[in-house]
């Protein structure tokens, strides 16, 4: 059954970047901000390097029924720079993941993440009254662990032997959150790390 909790047709406005619903015409401007380095860890990645490729990607994710994927926008340039999700959504629980996120190499390490993130967490907390936000990555994504420690999220722990990657390397998935109680003190965090990084 499709999930009702968060509406597939938000769009969520930020200075830098604009998350817009994931559509087919998307794939040009996603397969132009990809690269094969971003899906290492990931199984989500393209059926091939093509728009075909991603197109297919992407009505394999609209089929799904636990997920709302968002299209990042650079909003100086108009272009796709990459993508973001909701997923693992269980509305009685009040519990989302964030995930699925891969950014333009270019954009990495600016204020593009924690704008995006920003974006998402708030309005997880403070538009659908979220408790718990997840998000999750591999054992041996080291960048991405640093990524998401840097937004303030706690690590819960690891999942052991968790799944393949795409290499068939076995995964050990790292276990972070964020909750409600501690969104206030995330929030003012992300803020501040904004103001300290120049717009892109």
């Amino acid at each position: 059954m499709k999930q009702t909790w968060i509406d597939p047709r938000t769009v969520l406005d930020g200075q830098l970047v604009k998350l817009v619903p994931m559509e087919l015409a998307h794939a040009p401007g996603l397969l132009e901000a990809a690269s094969p380095e971003l899906f290492r860890y990931t199984p989500q990645g393209p059926a091939s390097w093509t728009v075909e490729g991603f197109e297919e990607n992407i009505r394999a994710v609209m089929t799904l029924d636990d997920v709302v994927p968002f299209t990042i926008i650079h909003k100086p340039t108009g272009k796709v720079i990459g993508r973001s999700t909701y997923m693992m959504i269980r509305p009685p629980h009040k519990s989302v993941e964030v995930g699925r996120t891969w950014i333009a190499r270019q954009y990495q390490g600016t204020r593009v993440n924690p704008e995006i993130k920003l974006l998402m967490f708030r309005h997880a907390f403070e538009t659908l009254g979220a408790i718990r936000v997840e998000l999750l990555t591999g054992g041996r994504n080291l960048h991405s662990q640093a990524a998401i420690s840097k937004l303030g999220a706690v690590k819960e722990g690891v999942m052991r032997d968790h799944r393949f990657e795409p290499d068939g390397n076995i995964r050990d998935t790292v276990i972070y959150s964020i909750l409600k109680r501690e969104w206030p003190t995330v929030k003012e965090g992300l803020l501040r790390r904004l103001e300290s990084l120049a717009m892109v």
